[in-house]
């Protein structure tokens, strides 16, 4: 007589609990009692979070948020903007003033381990850089010695400057200022030899900022790592697996080349389970979320593919002009990859 195979019963219960709903957090909640996401963006960075003169809200990190809108609201337009100094981003998020913090912030393992907070996904990989007027000559950050630097206030900036001053024995001089407004200021009429911010910042400063753009150069040394992603507190994983997947869904889309004009179409016509399982034809995967079927085919169909929003905000052909190199997708060349939606 055989034996029952009594391993077959933990294993239907782990899949019966693999495919069961999740339960929606008290961020969800939150956010489905107010019908509206609130998002902690920058006070003002070309290309990433900036406000025109009608208080209309673009960029790289602005579209993040309006895809978490549209994935868990239905609806992309459905978000509060709250612009937050390098100072107050972080006591923001912890406070509950905002549900997620979507705003050009490095993960480290400071911040990691003691602000209670949680990185959902790397969105942006960075490095810092500097910026020095052309008319220097400067080829190298190594040639800046005893320079004067602008930087802004509670970042990583200035531990990381001194950091690289003392191991290249430049004797650097930060000139460090509270708000990113006055450290641009200073730079551009010439109270600091050189700036210094992530290298995209710099672009972006460069562009809105800089009387004539080619004036100004952006020197190729990265003197850090700066991986940037939004935040959310912890104490709320179901909130945090949502943004986690809304971002990597993003970037999966790309991957299988569902784009904002022919996600519909894919859905209707495409027989490849990986596009019908991002866009909600195959498996369900909104379930495990807390979330309807369309989760994702409605972020996308609201700011694109992970590419379509770079290249929108910050690409080749913005007055960013930043090329995507390590922001390319790992099977391109670059460092972008997302785990399976499956």
């Amino acid at each position: 007589m055989n034996k029952p195979l009594t391993f077959l019963a933990p294993l239907a219960a782990a899949l019966a609990l693999s495919a069961a709903p999740a339960h929606a957090g008290k961020t969800l909640d939150a956010i489905k009692q107010r019908d509206q996401v609130v998002v902690g963006v920058s006070t003002g960075v070309a290309g990433f979070s900036a406000a025109d003169s009608q208080g209309r809200w673009s960029g790289f990190d602005v579209d993040f948020g309006k895809a978490m809108a549209a994935a868990v609201l239905s609806d992309a337009n459905k978000v509060r903007w709250v612009p937050l100094s390098s100072q107050q981003r972080f006591t923001a998020l912890q406070s509950g003033e905002v549900d997620v913090l979507s705003r050009n912030t490095s993960f480290t393992l400071t911040r990691d381990a003691s602000l209670g907070l949680a990185l959902t996904a790397i969105n942006f990989f960075d490095g810092q850089g500097f910026m020095v007027p052309a008319k220097t000559k400067v080829k190298s950050a190594k040639q800046l010695k005893g320079a004067s630097v602008c930087l802004q206030s509670g970042t990583t900036t200035e531990k990381n400057l001194t950091d690289f001053s003392r191991a290249n024995n430049l004797n650097l001089k930060p000139v460090v200022f509270e708000k990113i407004e006055a450290a641009n200021a200073a730079y551009f009429s010439g109270r600091c030899q050189a700036y210094t911010t992530d290298a995209s910042g710099l672009a972006a400063i460069r562009s809105r900022e800089a009387k004539d753009p080619k004036e100004h150069v952006i020197l190729p040394d990265l003197i850090s790592k700066e991986p940037l992603g939004p935040l959310v507190r912890r104490g709320d994983d179901e909130w945090l697996t949502i943004v986690r997947w809304v971002v990597y869904g993003l970037i999966e889309a790309e991957e299988a080349g569902i784009t904002q004009a022919n996600a519909d179409k894919l859905k209707a016509e495409s027989t490849d389970p990986v596009v019908q399982r991002l866009l909600g034809k195959g498996d369900d995967m909104g379930k495990l979320l807390g979330l309807d079927r369309d989760w994702l085919l409605r972020a996308v169909k609201a700011v694109g593919n992970y590419g379509e929003i770079y290249e929108r905000n910050v690409g080749e052909k913005t007055p960013v002009n930043l090329p995507r190199g390590k922001n390319m997708l790992w099977n391109q060349g670059g460092l972008l990859y997302a785990p399976p939606v499956r």
